[in-house]
């Protein structure tokens, strides 16, 4: 039997995020409509961090480290949670 049938396959594992792309900054876009930020008031990093998160840059601009050992799914509640904290705080 060839190897592969014989092996299982866990697909819950998370792989790590190497780079950030169009698709996951789409993903973050979509959670700063929501809270009414503007896209120009953000940097995102292309790298990945461990722990993601957010925070304001010297500049006034919010960064925005986009987490690389956890799902984006999982993350992205996380995240809301945490620029609704920030714009909260400098209100």
């Amino acid at each position: 039997m060839p190897f592969n049938l014989l092996r299982k396959i866990d697909y819950n594992l998370r792989m790590s995020l190497k780079a950030v792309t169009l698709a996951e900054i789409e993903r973050i876009f979509e959670v700063l409509a929501r809270l009414d930020i503007s896209r120009e008031a953000v940097v995102i990093p292309l790298r990945p961090a461990h722990p993601g998160g957010v925070r304001r840059l010297p500049n006034g601009k919010l960064e925005i480290l986009v987490e690389g050992q956890t799902s984006l799914d999982e993350w992205l509640p996380e995240l809301e949670r945490q620029l609704a904290a920030v714009t909260a705080a400098s209100a």
